[in-house]
């Protein structure tokens, strides 16, 4: 559970207001004013270095209705509104999982800001469902079933609506997790992936990557009202649970790791795109993958069984 604190007896460091925040790796407090212009600047930093924003852009926002994704929509809304060689649509992946978040929603977040929404669910793309697949397979490995399969759905429907960039509400705490999880596993390969452009693949673009969750979900409850911080039920099986407690408790007293550790996974990635990586094209599918298609094949075990 994130806690957001508004109320606090410090000022601000740079106009002496009531500080909303207290940033512990740079020192400063920060008032509503400031913190927004701060997290916005940074996002806006982030999109003009690694010009994820291009003339005649139609960036693809995956909106699953969560702080995260909802306030990347309200920013990047903010951002390019009034640019007409720019377009936003919303796309919603329902996974299928009982009792947790309602497509409708998200639908509603991205028709009160006048962007076009899409809905697609694992019912109609791939007959069944996060809650059929547990019921097959047990839930030990749901959340790298869905994650898996919600990718690439995402990827495919982004590529039907003719999107150009794929944006994607990941912030630096998801970034430092996911480097420390290869770390652990010891996966070379998902460490030196290349974020480069591949065919098939429709760029990714994350201008949060270096925005602590805390201060996404404390702009999240700023532009629209309130924070979604619910968890999927499955989630207490997945290591990314037990890397973010563990990143969380190191983390405070060493408030730079996050970014030490996102560094260190774009300094790789960097290094994989010098050495190169294959992709093809899925017999089955159609869609772009590695050696195998994990998609197809967790489907198959899936109507197997197996």
């Amino acid at each position: 559970m994130i806690k957001v604190d508004l109320i606090s007896p410090m000022r601000c460091s740079k106009c002496r207001r009531p500080a909303v925040l207290f940033q512990r790796y740079s020192g400063l407090h920060l008032c509503r004013e400031h913190f927004v212009a701060d997290l916005e600047s940074k996002a806006k930093r982030d999109i003009r270095v690694y010009r994820w924003v291009r003339p005649n852009d139609r960036i693809a926002v995956a909106l699953s209705g969560g702080k995260d994704s909802g306030a990347l929509l309200h920013f990047l809304h903010s951002l390019v509104s009034k640019r007409k060689d720019v377009q936003l649509l919303a796309i919603t992946v329902d996974e299928g999982i009982s009792g947790y978040r309602d497509p409708a929603t998200a639908r509603n977040l991205a028709e009160s800001l006048g962007i076009p929404h899409v809905t697609v669910s694992f019912q109609d793309r791939y007959g069944t469902t996060i809650d059929g697949i547990v019921a097959r397979k047990g839930d030990t490995l749901s959340c790298s079933y869905c994650g898996v399969l919600r990718r690439h759905l995402l990827n495919a429907v982004a590529r039907e609506e003719h999107a150009t960039r794929l944006a994607l509400g990941f912030n630096l705490d998801d970034e430092a997790q996911s480097v420390l999880m290869n770390v652990l596993r010891g996966d070379r390969d998902r460490l030196m992936r290349s974020a480069r452009p591949r065919e098939g693949m429709i760029p990714r673009i994350k201008p949060f990557f270096h925005i602590p969750e805390r201060e996404v979900a404390l702009y999240s409850y700023l532009v629209m009202g309130h924070v979604d911080t619910g968890r999927c039920p499955y989630s207490h099986n997945a290591l990314r649970a037990e890397v973010r407690s563990m990143l969380n408790l190191y983390a405070w007293d060493h408030p730079g790791t996050r970014h030490a550790l996102a560094n260190l996974g774009e300094e790789l990635s960097r290094l994989g795109a010098v050495h190169g990586d294959m992709l093809h094209t899925c017999e089955r599918c159609g869609e772009p993958c590695g050696d195998v298609c994990r998609s197809c094949q967790i489907l198959k075990e899936v109507a197997h069984g197996t």
